[in-house]
């Protein structure tokens, strides 16, 4: 039997949510202009149609743009503007950005003018949807944003796909001219009427596109956090009492309380951390074991602020200028990205400190003064072998670059447009970043995760606790076992393919019921 598939997602201003978002620009989702949606675009183009008839001086509708608002443009060459402009503006430079990038800076343009304050076309929006529901893709290049005025360079680049023109890849992932993939998917190129150029380079799009993948990948890895953490703290024959319900509660952080129990959940029937729990002559356990909670919730709390942030830019009508239902035209400041940025600043600072805590735990394990047991470099034979000595490294130079890329963007500013754009966001440029801190978390995590689970195993006969081990098996089936000196890359790649797959948190989830 044929697996149904999923009922297109509406895009009707508002109701897109950011799993709508991941799933057009990760997996492919098609998308549909909304019935309600077209009736208000066809009203609120109607509006500049009355603009370019009348020649009344509208800013980037029958005029200039930038420093050339004052020149007014003949209704005849409206068009003509709209068309110059997204040639003009298409002039990214550097590495073309990731596919999952392009699709959802292309897709959230479309939310937004799919609201109707715009002065578009309800033909656009459904033009862009098929490009991206044909699974072509815009060619967007690294650098042309500020942050300010939209995320210029990067949404002209895929206004250029609209009208036929510059690069895209295929459904193939090749790189062709965007008139001959829109010709093999049946498609044809738009026409830009007045004011139509400008709206659709006028936004926050490729920023809270970038900002929610960002948000959906850590909410996945401050679980894995949590896993890894407890992984280490029965390697290290560490306790859990530290992380008791009534202890956290004095301190009532709402981040550092869900950390908490799940690592409790996690270490829960160890007999690992029951071999110890008397007798033992340690009064407590490092920060980086103990202070776990702390630092985990503190992330989670970051994250959950930055959720915030990007439901409520899901919910906003960005462009400028504004087309109002009254028929009034107003400039506003709407395109500039501080709240996105200062987030996407705020985010790699938690994704830094979530490397930095692990990083100082799996040193630990590695540290035979410290490791309570455990032999040099989790390597039987230390001496000949070396064990995960070169792995830790790898961990640290991660670590290194994540306080580098937590380096605020969004305090950074430089004026443009001849003075007329005088404060900029720098938003692309903290998003950008962002995604390079998640990355390397994730690595990060996976190298924690191949030594805690070295550590587990040197600790037999002891069992891990139900959820560890579950963790531990999922681990095994990819990488093995301590022992001799082997090529490490496989293994510590191997890792984070299992992290990024979600076979880790799976695994765990079904030991002992889904992690908060």
């Amino acid at each position: 039997m044929n697996e149904q598939m999923p009922e297109p997602i509406v895009v009707a201003g508002t109701n897109v949510t950011r799993g709508d978002v991941v799933a057009v620009a990760r997996r492919h989702r098609v998308a549909a202009l909304g019935v309600q949606a077209r009736a208000e675009m066809e009203r609120s183009a109607s509006l500049i149609d009355g603009f370019v008839a009348s020649e009344t001086p509208v800013y980037g509708i029958t005029t200039g743009f930038g420093s050339l608002a004052n020149t007014v443009i003949p209704p005849e060459r409206t068009g003509e503007l709209q068309v110059a402009l997204v040639r003009s503006h298409a002039a990214g430079m550097g590495a073309p950005v990731e596919a999952e990038v392009a699709r959802a800076t292309m897709f959230l343009r479309a939310r937004s003018l799919s609201m109707a304050r715009s002065g578009v076309r309800p033909q656009i929006v459904d033009a862009m949807l098929a490009i991206l529901n044909a699974g072509i893709t815009p060619l967007v290049r690294e650098f042309g944003s500020l942050g300010a005025s939209g995320d210029l360079a990067p949404l002209a680049h895929c206004a250029m796909a609209l009208i036929g023109e510059g690069d895209v890849f295929d459904s193939d992932g090749n790189i062709v001219s965007s008139a001959v993939a829109l010709s093999a998917a049946g498609l044809s190129p738009m026409t830009l009427r007045a004011k139509e150029g400008l709206a659709l380079i006028n936004g926050t799009d490729g920023i809270l596109g970038m900002l929610i993948m960002a948000l959906d990948d850590l909410t996945e890895l401050s679980k894995v956090a949590d896993i890894t953490a407890a992984m280490t703290v029965e390697g290290l024959l560490g306790t859990d009492r530290p992380f008791a319900a009534d202890l956290q509660a004095l301190r009532p952080q709402i981040g550092q309380a869900v950390s908490a129990s799940n690592i409790r959940r996690i270490l829960a029937n160890s007999p690992i951390v029951g071999s110890h729990r008397h007798g033992d002559g340690r009064v407590q356990d490092a920060y980086s074991l103990r202070c776990t909670p702390q630092v985990h919730g503190a992330a989670r709390d970051t994250i959950d602020h930055a959720v915030l942030v990007a439901e409520r830019e899901l919910l906003s009508a960005i462009d400028n200028p504004m087309v109002l239902p009254d028929g009034r035209v107003e400039s506003c400041g709407n395109f500039h990205g501080a709240p996105l940025g200062f987030v996407c600043d705020f985010l790699a600072i938690a994704s830094s400190e979530l490397c930095a805590i692990a990083e100082r735990r799996t040193d630990r394990m590695l540290d035979v003064t410290r490791s309570h047991g455990l032999p040099p470099f989790l390597s039987p034979d230390a001496g000949v072998n070396s064990g995960m000595m070169i792995a830790h490294y790898t961990q640290a130079a991660m670590a290194t670059e994540n306080k580098r890329l937590a380096v605020p963007a969004s305090v950074d500013s430089l004026p443009t447009s001849a003075m007329q754009e005088d404060h900029v966001s720098m938003a692309w440029s903290a998003a950008r970043k962002l995604r390079l801190s998640v990355a390397n978390l994730r690595r990060v995590l996976a190298v924690e995760l191949v030594c805690a689970s070295h550590a587990i195993d040197l600790r037999g006969p002891l069992l891990p606790s139900p959820a560890t081990g579950a963790a531990l098996g999922v681990v095994r089936t990819a990488v093995a076992g301590p022992g001799p000196d082997r090529w490490l890359s496989p293994d510590l790649l191997a890792a984070e393919a299992l992290i990024a797959s979600g076979a880790v948190v799976a695994a765990v989830n079904e030991a002992i019921g889904p992690l908060d």
